[in-house]
């Protein structure tokens, strides 16, 4: 039914629990310390992990951080077992990354429903995570906290693209998703973020009753000015676009020198070689086909 990873430094306690899940039909991996654990997570990915809390060397807590911050074990959800019962160490284990907790001696029943409701929901989640990767979309998911819960193969992409893409990532796309979630009636809003040499557009696309959300990021679709796109689609320089761009709104020699700050002759200059390479003879035909090109969307 489900692979589970049982992490405890006790050989007790690991035949114990062992047995427990064998009678249920679940296939059981076991390691006595998290350095194990977190090897055997890697090359197997179970569906769940039972992480003892209190281990020498590498701790539950710190075993669960390490895991979590490996992008291909992030949705293995991590239960939690210790005797301690105070609510610091509860605390503890669900900031690392824990879904829950189970207090030693365990109760063989609660264990093993346990098991099954966060297994069962980790692979919904991940079906439709999947779903959404092969949408192609710049999806990524946080929770109420804003902190990352997954991301498509889209959007890592994307972030690849991003200069310095850690830091912009949690110094300026983070706290505008947490604006977001502090902000009613942001559904489809478009939030522009900026980055070294452009700007993305963020979108916040659904909410789930635990209150993850998902969001949508995509890099800015910036509008051509008039002078940029005479330059693409004419093959023009920037400059003769430039002057080309303010002869077809019937500016004069002279008030075009004064508006680029150069010289009427440079003025002169610079529209020869753009009638040579439009193959026309004067300023009105050459202003007629600037017009056209600028009319094309």
């Amino acid at each position: 039914m489900y692979t589970v990873l049982v992490v405890d430094d006790s050989p007790d306690s690991l035949s114990l629990i062992n047995d427990i899940l064998e009678k249920e039909g679940i296939s059981t991996l076991v390691a006595l310390e998290g350095s194990q654990a977190i090897t055997i997570a890697e090359q197997i990915k179970p569906d769940i992990i039972l992480l003892d809390a209190m281990m020498p060397k590498l701790d539950g807590f710190e075993t669960c951080t390490r895991l979590k911050q490996n992008r291909e074990l992030q949705h293995i959800p991590v239960i939690f077992m210790t005797g301690l019962t105070d609510s610091e160490s509860t605390l503890k284990g669900l900031n690392a990354g824990g879904v829950d907790y189970i207090v030693k001696p365990v109760n063989p029943d609660e264990l093993v429903a346990r098991i099954k409701i966060h297994a069962n929901n980790a692979q919904i989640t991940s079906s439709a995570q999947q779903a959404l990767d092969s949408m192609g979309q710049n999806l990524f998911a946080v929770n109420q906290a804003g902190e990352l819960l997954w991301a498509t193969p889209q959007t890592h992409d994307f972030l690849s693209n991003i200069p310095f893409a850690d830091d912009w990532f949690n110094d300026s796309l983070i706290p505008a998703v947490k604006h977001v979630l502090l902000t009613p009636g942001q559904h489809d809003v478009v939030q522009q973020v900026s980055y070294e040499g452009g700007e993305c557009e963020l979108a916040l696309v659904s909410q789930r009753e635990n209150g993850d959300s998902i969001f949508r990021v995509n890099h800015a679709v910036k509008a051509m000015s008039g002078e940029e796109k005479l330059k693409a689609t004419l093959n023009l320089t920037g400059r003769e676009s430039e002057v080309l761009y303010w002869l077809s709104n019937g500016k004069t020699n002279k008030e075009i020198a004064q508006i680029l700050d150069i010289g009427p002759r440079t003025v002169n200059k610079h529209l020869e070689q753009v009638f040579a390479k439009l193959g026309v003879e004067n300023r009105t035909t050459a202003a007629g086909i600037a017009i056209r090109a600028l009319a094309v969307n």
